[in-house]
């Protein structure tokens, strides 16, 4: 189900041949095609997006992959985001993530995993946008910092930042599918 944004979509014949192959696999992958059609308005924002952000930061393997994988499908889960969950699920299952730990992210702290991956979602909730006041006290940082150097929190940090930026972004401008349980969800028509 495609969503309704106020902003034009580009037609996939009028986007560069790069997010062409894009559209095509966002129309398999998800069936909707939304986010690549408006940030075909941006192709530079989209190539910073992708090469920048995804290559060189989130996939750069400083943070273990597994790791970043089960931080970006906990703040989807708990964004509610039906685009985001579909494939982040196969994001992390590719990047080997079980399904028993996909399964038990609502319940991490009982679940299996390690307790490298518990600090981790830790900080995900501090950072996500249903967190407002979240912070990091000193509890939660001796915690992180067991299995994490600073440099690398100040990474996880960037890395939440700019995935709970977009996920605002697209909930804002209604680009994606929600969930039911997505806190953000439109308010009546105007």
């Amino acid at each position: 189900m495609q969503p309704d944004t106020p902003i034009a979509r580009v037609p996939r014949a009028a986007l560069p041949a790069h997010m062409q192959a894009s559209w095509d696999g966002a129309l398999k992958l998800h069936g909707d095609t939304t986010f690549v059609e408006v940030f075909g308005h941006a192709p530079h924002i989209y190539d910073w997006y992708l090469n920048d952000f995804y290559k060189k930061v989130f996939y750069s393997g400083r943070i273990g992959t597994k790791i970043v994988e089960l931080i970006r499908l906990r703040l989807a889960n708990i964004h509610g985001c039906a685009f985001c969950n579909r494939s982040d699920t196969i994001a992390a299952l590719n990047a080997g993530v079980p399904e028993a730990q996909i399964d038990a992210l609502a319940d991490y702290e009982r679940g299996p995993f390690s307790e490298k991956e518990k600090a981790a979602l830790a900080l995900a909730d501090v950072m996500v946008l249903t967190n407002p006041k979240g912070h990091i006290t000193k509890t939660l940082y001796a915690r992180v910092k067991q299995h994490f150097t600073d440099g690398e929190m100040v990474e996880l940090g960037v890395i939440m930042a700019v995935l709970c930026g977009m996920a605002k972004m697209i909930f804002a401008y209604d680009l994606v599918e929600k969930m039911d349980s997505c806190p953000f969800l439109p308010l009546a028509a105007e």
